[in-house]
């Protein structure tokens, strides 16, 4: 199953269980300018408990590995759970959308894309550098802060970065996002 195939998998299944979701991780970094090799697809979700077996059912009927229990933890502990196909090895990393403000707003601002020839919403430039930020703090990730600096310099002028700011400020990011200001060519 290629990558496409796989991706057309799971945002099928996803309509058909009626779930809400946005693609983010690798993809969306490609998507917005930055290529690197993945295994993954890393999608949003925001599931109402009723919905969450329709989705597992539907991802299985489709020939993916899908743990209910997983599933279920994941909805409760607001973690993530994991639909994978056993054939290819591909995984979609299903991240259950967080309860605070800034994840409903970065949900609320997903864009319509189209990524390997298949419509899916997708988090914005901006709310996937604010959640690289988050990512590179959590594991001191410099993969994180390359995808970071890459997608600064892509987008030169149109990023918003008063609206980085504010949710750096909120979210405690400060000295993140100064060490990838100390970074870039015309900071200091």
């Amino acid at each position: 199953m290629s990558l496409a195939a796989f991706l057309t998998t799971v945002v099928g299944a996803l309509v058909e269980a009626k779930v809400p979701f946005m693609l983010t991780g690798s993809l969306a970094t490609a998507f917005h300018g930055r290529t690197r090799a993945t295994q993954d697809v890393d999608l949003v979700v925001d599931p109402a408990a009723l919905q969450l077996p329709a989705l597992v059912r539907s991802l299985t009927a489709a020939g993916l590995y899908v743990s209910m229990d997983a599933a279920q933890e994941a909805l409760s502990t607001g973690g993530q759970f994991n639909a994978i196909d056993p054939g290819s090895g591909w995984k979609a990393d299903l991240i259950i959308r967080r309860s605070r403000e800034f994840s409903t707003v970065e949900f609320q601002r997903r864009q319509p894309a189209v990524v390997l020839g298949i419509e899916v919403p997708i988090v914005t430039l901006e709310d996937l550098i604010i959640a690289k930020l988050e990512w590179s703090e959590l594991g001191n990730s410099e993969t994180q802060r390359r995808d970071i600096l890459g997608l600064m310099e892509d987008a030169g002028t149109s990023l918003d970065r008063g609206y980085i700011e504010r949710w750096v400020e909120e979210l405690g990011l400060q000295s993140a996002w100064q060490r990838i200001g100390s970074s870039t060519p015309e900071s200091g």
